[in-house]
């Protein structure tokens, strides 16, 4: 028997049980409180496996848990879980599968536990699923919704079956109208295109514009393909050919392929299709019109809220994307990641990085060398430096209590050494630390930089040290000539330009010790920190100063997609995304400080931006399709650290 539990639900029903004071509360609540209680002991198997545990008031269960989705044959990503019940298997599937591989649209929602979606739906009156959260993703019961919808599911080893009825396409209407947004904006004219359906049918959105680097719009449009789980009459197939033929089209080609109809549509600059759905008849509405958000605030878990908002500066708006977590409740922890936990040489998607360590929420964190794949600023974890900052740029430090700080910060990293028959110390400054910021002086390689270093610069003189002794030398080393062991207890140091000369200080067998201390002094008393920069406020003002942080006028004055962490008035710590404007490029650094604030935030360090900005949470990208997202070396995961004994 494996007793499981689920901590964030455990700690959210506890809260709700200390808040409960009247009478009639309790009677309301109190009853449920064990079938609540069991939700949150589904899960922790391994991906296929199925497991006994023992929940409170509940008899022996079968889990089964893993990450594939087959829709009607076609296997995708995708988490889900299911156990059995009284009434037969309860199934849940993670939320980024059911937006990304199902067509549900999320609706604002106060309580984690209740989440109300529209699919083929009424908004005013929405299904609410019943969610819970396990192993860095939320679930949703989609038990009853499936039944509803005339779903078959099946489990076969790690993927979950969904067969559902394959519907007919039945009509293609398009036409230009005016129309307006959620948010209460002046209509604005749009190609609307009604896909009138004989039933609700899985559909899936796909962005397939490459990624480009630099992230700024150019004059090409961007494709797009709609893939619904239905078949289309011949007919409407040879009148949207017949149509493309004639000239400049959004939807480029329509084809049938197993029981699914491909539209491609070809989106002009500055437009984006959004895709809804209608009950009653059953309508799939793609509208081509400007870029723009839905306002989104979802409390996806307890101390863990989702917000997407539109801001205005002046008469420009900038899409902003953010979680705000409070760390300081139910076991919420920040943590710097990185691509590969053996070594800093590397780089990998952001969504990856995540979800191989666990993390449930994430963002890109500090600058890197794109060609070698190097960190260039500061990452320290668990009271231990993993690569040193550069050039006094800004940076952000915390403790697991929830207390941060961010400012520019430099790590004085000094060499003391006595050499064999010397009582005199020779005391030598250390430049960098695992760092590919390479310049003259000596650089330290600790066994964070992985197994081995090989040279980054020319006629490298290279010193082993090892149990605090130098155990070796090794002079002119050429660039990338060979891969130099890194002492499991030491460290190398790289001897760049003039201090090469210094290695006749440290003959072998010479004893060394190294001090280290930061300025401000404050950073040395937090366990964790991420530099980036420049900073963008501190209690409450704009202190945006690139230029003493050694950024250059380009990078200062460049408008584009960026990324920022800020803590707030409350003790909140704030991860934000800011994309380009409709149709326009992203804001300029002092623009993203003016956002910043607007957001609430009173201190806040800007991160890496451009193609590298990526904001994840359970399983998902939530500012932009993961093929439009650069790999980056590193970033800062939100935790769910379980209990003492938990």
């Amino acid at each position: 028997m494996v007793k499981i539990r689920n901590y964030w639900q455990e700690q959210y029903l506890t809260s709700i049980k200390n808040q409960i004071n009247s009478s009639l509360l309790k009677f309301l609540v109190l009853p449920i409180l064990p079938t609540l209680l069991y939700l949150t002991a589904i899960c922790t198997a391994r991906a296929g496996e199925v497991v006994s545990l023992t929940a409170s008031q509940s008899s022996e269960k079968e889990i089964s848990y893993g990450d594939q989705i087959s829709l009607n044959g076609r296997i995708l990503p995708g988490a889900w879980l299911q156990n059995r019940s009284t009434g037969g298997f309860n199934t849940q599937i993670s939320d980024a599968a059911a937006r990304q591989l199902i067509g549900v649209v999320l609706l604002n929602s106060a309580n984690p536990l209740k989440q109300p979606i529209q699919w083929f739906s009424s908004l005013t009156k929405p299904v609410v699923l019943t969610s819970l959260f396990v192993g860095g993703y939320r679930y949703l019961d989609i038990t009853d919704f499936a039944k509803t919808a005339g779903w078959q599911l099946q489990v076969n080893g790690n993927t979950l079956m969904i067969s559902s009825a394959i519907a007919k396409l039945t009509d293609i209407r398009q036409a230009k109208q005016n129309i307006g947004d959620a948010n209460g904006n002046p209509p604005s004219e749009r190609l609307r295109i009604v896909l009138d359906l004989d039933k609700p049918a899985l559909w899936r959105l796909t962005k397939e514009s490459p990624v480009k680097v630099s992230d700024l719009p150019d004059s090409s449009n961007t494709e797009w393909t709609i893939a619904v789980d239905g078949v289309a009459d011949p007919t409407l197939i040879g009148r949207v050919a017949e149509k493309s033929s004639l000239g400049k089209q959004v939807i480029k080609q329509l084809e049938v392929i197993q029981n699914q109809t491909i539209i491609h549509l070809s989106v002009p600059l500055g437009l984006s299709p959004q895709v809804s759905t209608l009950p009653n008849p059953n309508r799939l509405i793609i509208d081509i019109a400007p870029e723009t958000m839905v306002q989104r605030d979802i409390t996806w878990a307890p101390g863990l809220r989702w917000r997407e908002q539109l801001v205005s500066l002046g008469e420009q708006r900038f899409p902003v994307v953010w979680l705000e977590a409070n760390p300081r409740s139910f076991g919420i922890k920040l943590k710097p990641i990185w691509a590969n936990p053996n070594t800093l040489v590397g780089t990998a998607p952001l969504i990856k990085t995540a979800q191989s360590q666990l993390a449930v929420a994430a963002i890109n964190g500090g600058f890197f060398n794109r060609n070698n794949q190097l960190p260039l600023g500061a990452i320290r974890r668990d009271n231990q430096w993993v690569s040193s900052p550069i050039l006094n740029r800004g940076a952000i430090a915390w403790n697991d209590a929830g207390q941060f700080y961010i400012n520019r910060l430099t790590l004085l990293e000094t060499l003391i050494a006595a050499p064999n028959g010397n009582s005199q110390q020779v005391q030598l400054p250390i430049s960098t630390l695992n760092s590919g910021y390479i310049q003259n002086g000596i650089a330290r390689y600790t066994p964070s930089w992985g197994l081995t270093y090989t040279p980054l610069s020319d006629n490298e003189t290279i010193i082993v040290i090892q149990d605090n002794q130098v155990i070796s030398q090794l002079p002119n080393v050429r660039s990338g000539s060979t891969a130099i062991p890194i002492p499991q207890n030491g460290y190398l140091l790289t001897l760049r330009g003039s201090v090469v000369t210094n290695a006749s200080t440290l003959p072998i067998g010479s004893s060394v010790k190294i001090i280290s201390s930061t300025s401000p002094s404050n950073f040395s008393s937090y366990p964790h920190i991420v530099g980036a920069g420049p900073l963008l406020l501190k209690n409450g003002q704009i202190v945006l100063d690139a230029k003493a942080e050694q950024f250059s006028n380009a990078f200062s004055l460049q408008k584009a997609v960026r990324s920022a962490i800020c803590t707030t008035a409350t003790g909140s710590v704030v991860i934000a995304a800011v994309h380009n404007q409709n149709g326009r490029v992203g804001p300029t650094l002092a623009q993203h400080a003016q956002l910043m604030k607007f957001l609430g935030c009173v201190d806040a360090l800007n991160l890496d931006g451009g193609s590298s900005t990526s904001l994840y949470l359970g399983g998902q990208l939530l500012d932009r399709s993961p093929n439009t997202a650069a790999r980056v070396h590193n970033g800062i995961g939100i935790f769910l650290e379980p209990r003492d004994g938990g």
